[in-house]
């Protein structure tokens, strides 16, 4: 990879990235990610403005989920009328790596980081949203080039 950064997700917008890989085991925590967008103080950014980036590997060390939510939903019917309520999901530890391998082929609503611990809002391919938390030391973002963003 051309190029790296470290502790700098506020230098990204992870919002609408596609997940296109993930990689999850004991204190590994990998994403590959298209549509990523650079902000101009990226210590990367040569251009000092906005632009992004595909194939991105977000990697997040020391990695350790802390919890993971299936968010709940409303159901309504033709008229608009509520139907049926579906409550917040918590996924158990034991299917935490099953869950999260299969948010491949969906997208980062938000990604939000408060010292050492990483929220995610993913929209996965099962029209489902998750809340994910992890806790890592450090995260690394590498990809290999800068494109233009469309304005």
């Amino acid at each position: 990879m051309n190029y790296r950064t470290v502790d700098e997700t506020s230098h990204f917008k992870f919002e609408d990235a596609y997940i296109a890989d993930v990689q999850v085991t004991k204190g590994i925590f990998h994403l590959i990610l298209d549509n990523v967008t650079i902000l101009p103080e990226n210590s990367c950014n040569r251009d000092i403005r906005t632009m992004r980036t595909n194939q991105m590997m977000f990697k997040l060390e020391e990695a350790e989920v802390v919890s993971l939510v299936e968010e709940g939903y409303k159901v309504y019917d033709a008229n608009g009328n509520l139907s049926q309520t579906y409550e917040d999901q918590e996924i158990a530890k034991e299917q935490y790596t099953s869950v999260i391998k299969e948010f491949a082929d969906g997208s980062i609503y938000s990604l939000e980081k408060q010292e050492e611990l990483y929220t995610f809002l993913i929209d996965a391919p099962n029209e489902r949203t998750y809340n994910l938390q992890v806790k890592a030391s450090h995260d690394m973002e590498e990809w290999d080039r800068f494109m233009s963003k469309e304005e």
